[in-house]
């Protein structure tokens, strides 16, 4: 079987699922003994920020006994989009709060996961080369819309932030560049990320450990760690930039949606667990958000599965973008990838587009041939070393179900038996996180290559 040695080839028919507004993102179980709470007052009486402050610090007095307390366990005043503070509260202050005649409700911290081409937009009809009657030539490509991006900041030496062509900043911006580790507002923000602050009194009171060790690399600061928040702004509203590839692959080049856009950022997701954001620090950045003057509002963070229903009164996201499009800002969330059943969609509230993962029309055909010179047509992005033929082996049990261990999504390997080899699995799902779970598990046997194989595909086919 003449394979690379990448232990990461997929092939036979593995599907690949993008969503141009982020890829794959989930949801950590909520907690149900928060220490901190949201307590939500609804929309704002008045237009005074200092005042509205003043009154959630004298609410939260009156629940634990003084000001000065109060001062210490305030976490976030929300007073420009909405009403309301986040606080750390015991269950017992949280249920006073809910009891007071002007909290419409206390919302517990929730802690979201959010983790993970140059044809997207192309794919979506939306071409610069397409006529003039194209909706993206009608919309002068974004230009003067701000985009805010809800995520885990930004890596502003990306050449798909890039402010050449570009005009003055949108004169109803309001909004801030913020200094901090390893990002400097001058040098930076420019015409193109125009806003950049960071949100983390929320994720940093749940956590209660430092976002950045030895371990984990993490930026106080607008600066993105992981790499989400960068690909969801430059999906959005990247410049152009020509001659880009995936180490040769798929070679053109790519740009946003609005690639004319300027893009504020706010950074509430953090490199923990995989990518952490508090519900606290996410009602924040709307907040600083609408009073910003953003016109789009772009967030790939989800709720959790299971929905409690179709618009949870503890989903932050929801409460955050109904005042958000209250104010004509739109709000656009991730379907999320947790499908395909209808239940699984997230971010369902009425007043968020809401943007479903989809295939793309390109493919990466790989053909693999047997030693029986019998050769089978999958798919795979391998660019590495060719390293001739080797065995091929399917892990298979003993046990009364042959095929228990040749499962994808629980293989079962024999490191003596796989060292040097390719294995083959079956999937019925095909859900990214079962092929790495199955491609972890060969490399770390040993193996040299995976085929996954689709049973699915194979009844389409007859085979």
């Amino acid at each position: 079987m003449s394979l690379g040695s990448s232990v990461r080839l997929y092939l036979l028919c593995l599907l690949c699922v993008l969503n141009d507004q982020g890829i794959s993102i989930t949801v950590a179980a909520a907690k149900t003994n928060s220490q901190v709470h949201i307590v939500y007052l609804g929309e704002r009486q008045h237009g005074n920020a200092k005042l509205i402050m003043d009154s959630h610090h004298d609410l939260l007095a009156t629940i634990v006994g003084s000001k000065s307390l109060a001062s210490k366990l305030m976490v976030y005043s929300y007073r420009h989009g909405f009403s309301g503070f986040a606080a750390k509260l015991t269950e017992t202050q949280a249920q006073k709060c809910a009891e007071l005649p002007d909290v419409v409700r206390v919302i517990p911290n929730t802690l979201h996961k959010s983790v993970q081409t140059s044809r997207s937009w192309d794919f979506l009809g939306l071409s610069p080369h397409s006529p003039s009657s194209n909706i993206i030539h009608s919309s002068n490509m974004g230009d003067g819309v701000i985009i805010g991006v809800l995520d885990t900041g930004v890596w502003p030496e990306s050449k798909s932030f890039n402010e050449e062509g570009l005009g003055p900043v949108p004169s109803h911006w309001k909004g801030v560049c913020k200094s901090g580790e390893k990002f400097n507002a001058r040098l930076h923000c420019n015409r193109k990320i125009i806003g950049a602050r960071w949100f983390n009194e929320g994720i940093l009171a749940e956590y209660g450990q430092p976002l950045n060790t030895s371990k984990r690399t993490e930026f106080m600061s607008p600066r993105d760690a992981h790499g989400h928040g960068t690909h969801t702004a430059s999906t959005a509203a990247g410049s152009f930039v020509t001659n880009v590839s995936y180490k040769g692959l798929g070679h053109g080049t790519i740009r946003g949606g609005a690639p004319n856009a300027r893009l504020a950022i706010y950074k509430v997701c953090w490199n923990v667990l995989g990518g952490v954001c508090s519900a606290a620090d996410i009602l924040k950045a709307f907040d600083e958000a609408i009073h910003d003057g953003v016109d789009v509002l772009s967030l790939s963070i989800g709720g959790s599965i299971p929905l409690f229903s179709d618009v949870d009164d503890r989903d932050g996201i929801a409460t955050g973008s109904f005042h958000a499009v209250a104010r004509g800002i739109t709000v656009v969330c991730a379907a999320a990838n947790d499908g395909p059943l209808a239940q699984t969609v997230q971010n369902t509230s009425p007043w968020i587009i809401t943007v479903a993962a989809s295939t793309m029309d390109r493919a990466f055909p790989t053909s693999i041939t047997l030693g029986n010179n019998e050769t089978f047509l999958g798919q795979a992005i391998f660019t590495g070393q060719e390293i001739g033929f080797t065995s091929l082996i399917y892990p298979e049990s003993e046990g009364l179900d042959p095929t228990a261990t040749g499962v994808c999504e629980s293989l079962s390997l024999d490191k003596t038996m796989v060292y040097g080899k390719v294995v083959l699995c079956f999937t019925s799902l095909g859900r990214r996180i079962d092929v790495i779970t199955a491609s972890d598990a060969v490399k770390q046997a040993g193996g040299v290559g995976l085929v996954i194989v689709s049973r699915a595909y194979l009844l389409r086919s007859g085979i």
